[in-house]
């Protein structure tokens, strides 16, 4: 008898998910009166969106501590607005994965997030620890709203 790595490999598949259920992407919520829409995310389930931001301090590049700590609560406050921005237009993600022999040789990911923020509301800048600064910002849902409704007028302007 021999060994089929194929077959063997299907087999091992099939019985892995045979424990797994699939999700209709238009499930009705209890209560809802329309299926959700791609359009309509779970985030505006929220009153506000919520993003906090990091910056180690000693990373920074300049020599004087004090212009150290400024560049570190920059910088965060620039990462709490990019995680609003995840938050509001999603996250473009590519993948590759190469696979040799049935062995992943490499898998390499790159992810994008671009959009526009603006209305948030610059909730608290602090010191974390000794070496690092937190920006919190909060979003309201009707701005949101407002984003995602100029984001889809201007993908619908460049399609035509």
């Amino acid at each position: 008898m021999t060994f089929n790595r194929p077959l063997a490999f299907a087999l091992l598949t099939l019985v892995a998910l045979t424990g797994c259920e699939t999700v209709p992407m238009h499930a009705q919520t209890p209560g809802a009166a329309a299926p959700a829409s791609m359009i309509t995310p779970m985030v505006e389930k929220r009153e506000t969106l919520v993003a906090t931001g990091y910056a180690v301090i000693s990373v920074q590049n300049h020599k004087n501590p004090a212009q150290q700590r400024l560049l570190a609560i920059r910088a965060s406050k620039l990462d709490a607005y990019r995680s609003l921005t995840e938050q509001v237009y999603g996250q473009q993600l590519d993948a590759t994965t190469t696979v040799a022999d049935m062995t992943v040789m490499s898998d390499t990911f790159r992810a994008k997030v671009e959009g526009v923020i603006y209305g948030a509301v610059l909730v608290s800048i602090a010191p974390v620890g000794e070496d690092t600064y937190e920006t919190t910002l909060s979003l309201d849902q009707h701005v949101v709203r407002d984003l995602r409704t100029l984001y889809l007028s201007q993908l619908a302007a460049r399609r035509r």
